[in-house]
């Protein structure tokens, strides 16, 4: 497709000079998501791995697990009154036999953070729909200092931020800081869906031995997913939220929060940190 990025007319003020030119701006355009025919989503993004995006997306509502439930992808044709595709429809057809659990309910109570419903039936409803438990036998155990070389490494591998600024991002590394897979959207719950969806695709799920890394925060909603993946480890260049800690640390996710620089903050799973504790001086 290729709409990654627009064009639009800026006006520039720089040090009391006023010109007018072109800027580069990512691109934002809506998302519906069908299942088997039916209406089931509709998310903003950034266009491209849409297909991945929903299979994603899937994966984190507890639909699809491994690659042989997914019978296909396709844009849906037809999509405005004169019959053109706009490519903002997708729908998703499982495989025969694949039973498609009444999803409704459930994403109203763990995907939508204004949904008033309180934490506990948050937690609850991930508990109940997850297809693996974390498990890396044994634990991935990760020194601080290749953590803290990660933000680096997305940074330089977020090529379109470099023309916009405008992008989140989510990357996923091995044990060893190996980067495998680096996604960007406007939002980095879709980000995050791109990957997860590639690796469903692949035949790669559960991600047992994978680091996640977002860019910004780390959101309920997006531990949901790494622990909907069965990733252990969720990184976050920005502070998390108290929902998501309580999840990381009921279903045994190693959460960091603040990686910036040398410094991080270890919020649950710490077992998976080579921490060499210091006394503090104070």
């Amino acid at each position: 497709m290729g709409r990654v990025t627009e064009r639009r007319k800026v006006i520039r003020v720089r040090d009391g000079v006023v010109s007018t030119r072109p800027d580069t701006l990512v691109a934002e355009e809506p998302l519906e998501m069908r299942l088997n025919g039916k209406p089931l989503a509709i998310t903003m993004r950034t266009p491209g791995d849409d297909f991945a995006l929903a299979a994603g997306f899937l994966v984190s509502e507890g639909v699809l697990g491994a690659a042989d439930e997914l019978q296909n992808i396709a844009y849906c044709a037809g999509a405005t009154v004169d019959g053109s595709n706009t490519y903002n429809i997708v729908d998703v057809r499982t495989a025969p036999g694949v039973v498609v659990p009444d999803i409704t309910l459930e994403r109203n109570v763990y995907t939508t953070s204004s949904c008033g419903l309180c934490g506990k039936a948050s937690l609850d409803a991930v508990r109940t729909t997850a297809r693996w438990t974390i498990d890396d036998t044994p634990p991935v155990r990760l020194e601080p200092a290749l953590l803290a070389g990660l933000p680096d490494r997305l940074r330089e591998a977020q090529r379109v931020f470099d023309r916009t600024g405008g992008l989140h991002a989510a990357a996923l590394f091995d044990e060893d800081g190996e980067l495998l897979d680096i996604r960007e959207d406007v939002g980095r719950h879709n980000a995050v869906d791109k990957l997860v969806g590639r690796a469903l695709q692949s035949g790669a799920l559960p991600l047992s031995r994978a680091v996640l890394l977002v860019s910004g925060r780390a959101s309920f909603e997006l531990a949901q997913k790494a622990v909907m993946a069965g990733i252990p480890v969720l990184a976050a260049v920005s502070a998390p939220s108290s929902l998501a800690v309580d999840l990381a640390a009921e279903t045994g996710l190693t959460l960091v929060g603040f990686l910036r620089g040398a410094s991080m903050n270890v919020y649950a799973g710490e077992h998976r940190i080579a921490l060499r504790a210091t006394a503090a001086q104070g």
